[in-house]
């Protein structure tokens, strides 16, 4: 993949500032990943809506249900179950891409495991690998799934600095399947504690050709802004947000929006069982949105 010079020395000097102690793990609402699995014996769970389209193809997710596990010290189990909407442009100026009816269904269902291999130091980022295996559970013939297991393999890494994070890395997605494309992505983000409540951050994320069948028919590099907002009642419930345009190859949109929970036991601790912790939880949302 070929990324503008200037959009290269950014990414550089993100690396580079990597060598400069932990706040949160990344991922969503942001693009690039982060090394650092959850907690041993503590969970996540989002529920969130997303898009990401060009003038080809205009793909959205949602609703969409994630949910990880802190299995084993230092790993972490994933998945993802998410619907989404697939909407072609039909333009002939994208030929063959971009061409069909919308649909809307499930589509492939994302399983994962990451694991992080060497701890961060005072002068060396966290690094850790976190592959997914996308099943295909979404329809090939409406194009809501590609219609084989492929596969996303990439290494990341975090440094931590006061109330500066910086995440980077990149990998490898692998796609056996007709008119879909082998290829490279990398993300690098800077990310900021403005409070209690406030988190803020940006990245400059690209990727490769994707092929036909995708509605990312050519590379792009994109710069995104989101963050996160902590509850008062809970700062283990946040709301969730992003969004990115490109800056260089195709025109490119990314979205995201959702709320995330988390919870778990640490050792010696009694009144936070996973279940009931959740179940609170999601009754006190039902009851603030019945407000």
């Amino acid at each position: 993949m070929k990324v503008p010079g200037t959009w290269t020395k950014v990414a550089l000097v993100l690396i580079c500032l990597l060598t400069a102690s932990r706040l949160w793990a990344q991922g969503p609402p942001y693009q690039t990943d982060d090394p650092v699995p959850v907690d041993l014996h503590h969970y996540e769970f989002y529920i969130f809506g997303g898009v990401d389209g060009t003038p080809a193809e205009m793909d959205s997710v949602g609703p969409a249900f994630e949910f990880n596990w802190g299995a084993l010290p230092r790993v972490q189990l994933h998945a993802i179950l998410p619907w989404g909407v697939v909407a072609p442009s039909n333009n002939k100026v994208y030929l063959p891409g971009g061409t069909g009816p919308t649909e809307f269904g499930l589509t492939d269902m994302e399983l994962g495991v990451k694991v992080a291999f060497i701890k961060e130091t005072k002068h060396f980022p966290q690094i850790g690998m976190f592959p997914m295996f996308e099943m295909p559970t979404g329809s090939f013939d409406k194009g809501l799934g590609v219609g084989k297991v492929w596969y996303k393999v990439p290494i990341w890494l975090q440094k931590n600095e006061g109330k500066w994070l910086f995440d980077g890395g990149g990998g490898y997605q692998i796609v056996p399947q007709a008119n879909y494309r082998d290829f490279p992505y990398t993300g690098w983000l800077v990310k900021r504690e403005l409070s209690e409540q406030w988190e803020l951050g940006a990245e400059v994320f690209a990727h490769g050709r994707e092929g036909y069948a995708a509605a990312q028919t050519e590379q792009s590099a994109m710069i995104d802004v989101g963050g996160y907002y902590h509850f008062k009642h809970n700062t283990n419930e946040q709301l969730l947000f992003c969004y990115g345009h490109s800056v260089a190859g195709q025109t490119e949109n990314y979205a995201y929006l959702g709320m995330y929970w988390t919870w778990g036991k640490d050792k010696g601790d009694k009144k936070d069982e996973p279940a009931s912790a959740a179940m609170n939880w999601m009754a006190g949302l039902g009851n603030r949105m019945g407000n």
